[in-house]
């Protein structure tokens, strides 16, 4: 476990590489393995890198961040919002599909994983990247939040015109370091059903498109 970030695809490890030296993320590793010896932690440990597996460094193309992993049994499978398939459908990732079938007037999916994004150059990014089972946030200010700023920052230092959609606070100030002057920098409330009737209307789907299209990318078929 000491040695997880050898799961990540080349582009993503050596991009990261110094991350991995710093001692923040030594203390990381430490306390993952101890965690993964003695408790169940999700997701599963060959998905805890799952959103830079589907989306190399060299293919983001749009960014949602999001907080933590799902706690419950066989629900997150290592991209922020996403279900694995035959789990029922979460109520934010719900009302995210609701805003897509009005934004862009498509069917409401069948399947909750978003895995199909990710591989279309969408990256979704928890700030927490485990989680132990049935504790919410239990891996909270144990390192990760650091490691994914140093993300956030690769990309808005290292790519161009990438689309960052930041619903709720926590993604919004996690987002502060994206240089917007050469990213398109989307908010709007968190699309959970506390917050919903402000996330819907956002069309942030319709105008991410727009966006990529406007500077010669393939628009993501959401």
């Amino acid at each position: 476990m000491t040695n997880i970030q050898t799961q990540l695809v080349p582009s993503w490890k050596d991009k990261l590489a110094t991350e991995f030296e710093k001692p923040y993320f030594q203390k990381l590793a430490t306390f993952l393995n101890e965690e993964l010896e003695t408790q169940t932690i999700y997701p599963p440990k060959p998905l805890i890198f799952n959103a830079f597996e589907k989306c190399p460094f060299e293919d983001v193309k749009i960014v949602i961040i999001g907080q933590d992993p799902y706690h419950g049994e066989g629900q997150a499978n290592g991209l922020c919002f996403s279900v694995n398939d035959g789990v029922k459908t979460p109520p934010s990732l719900k009302n995210i599909f609701k805003e897509i079938q009005t934004d862009l007037a498509k069917e409401f999916p069948k399947s909750g994983n978003l895995e199909r994004w990710a591989e279309q150059g969408v990256l979704l990014l928890n700030a927490i990247l485990t989680v132990r089972a049935s504790k919410a946030a239990s891996h909270r200010k144990k390192g990760w939040e650091q490691f994914t700023d140093a993300v956030i920052r690769l990309i808005s230092e290292e790519q161009e015109n990438v689309v960052f959609l930041l619903w709720g606070n926590y993604a919004q100030q996690k987002g502060d370091i994206v240089d917007d002057s050469k990213h398109y920098v989307l908010k709007s409330a968190h699309p959970s059903p506390l917050s919903a009737k402000h996330f819907f209307g956002n069309k942030h789907f319709s105008q991410a498109n727009q966006y990529l299209q406007q500077y010669g990318k393939t628009p993501i078929d959401w």
